[in-house]
């Protein structure tokens, strides 16, 4: 796999692409619009002539393989920890990754901004909510503001605070969150059957969601 690409030439091709030339091979890599710019001048596959770094996730697809490139390396660990998330492909991930930087995404995330989410294109309150979900049960990766991470060690369910977990059950918490993020009893009935209640809320809330989405 790809991890970094430098070069010493490169072109344009699209306002979300790009071609580095490495040695004489051109690769074909799928950047943000912003980098896109940066990295080359405006006009469509003018030669900007400047060496660059590009940190790269390597995509493997039934019938392609894509590049995506990155300025920064926590931009790119930004965005495979999105691809992590249920329901969320390359497009969405570079979408977010496009309109918030590392520290924005992780800063919405601790406050459960879900206004912020939605400035994303494509990304709605009940996407949103889901992210937010998510992404906070994998606050235990790298901390993307360079703040401490809060909660993630204080316990399996992602750091709900004591009092919560001593007068709620997980399973209580679970089921008001899908219903909140806009779900009927008889689908949160379904999708929590079965599951234990010493998971943790944030683990029973990704199997719920899993299951909610494959049906």
């Amino acid at each position: 796999m790809i991890g970094l690409l430098r070069g010493s030439a490169v072109l344009r091709t699209g306002e979300s692409e790009v071609i580095v030339d490495v040695g004489g091979v051109g690769y074909r890599v799928t950047v943000t619009p912003a980098t896109a710019v940066a990295l080359c001048s405006a006009r469509s596959g003018t030669n900007a002539g400047h060496e660059v770094t590009m940190f790269v996730h390597t995509h493997v697809r039934e019938d392609a393989i894509v590049l995506y490139g990155f300025a920064h390396d926590d931009e790119r660990r930004c965005f495979e920890v999105l691809l992590g998330s249920h329901g969320v492909g390359p497009a969405l991930a570079l979408a977010i990754v496009a309109m918030l930087s590392p520290a924005g995404l992780s800063t919405a995330v601790l406050e459960d901004d879900i206004e912020t989410l939605c400035t994303v294109p494509g990304v709605g309150r009940k996407t949103a909510a889901r992210l937010l979900i998510e992404l906070k049960s994998r606050l235990d990766l790298p901390d993307f503001s360079g703040m401490p991470v809060v909660g993630a060690a204080n316990g399996a369910d992602g750091g709900l605070g004591d009092a919560m977990r001593a007068t709620r059950t997980s399973r209580a918490e679970a089921r008001a969150a899908l219903s909140e993020l806009g779900y009927g009893p008889d689908e949160i009935r379904g999708a929590l059957d079965g599951l234990r209640d010493d998971v943790g809320v944030e683990e029973m809330l990704r199997l719920a969601l899993r299951e909610l989405a494959s049906r």
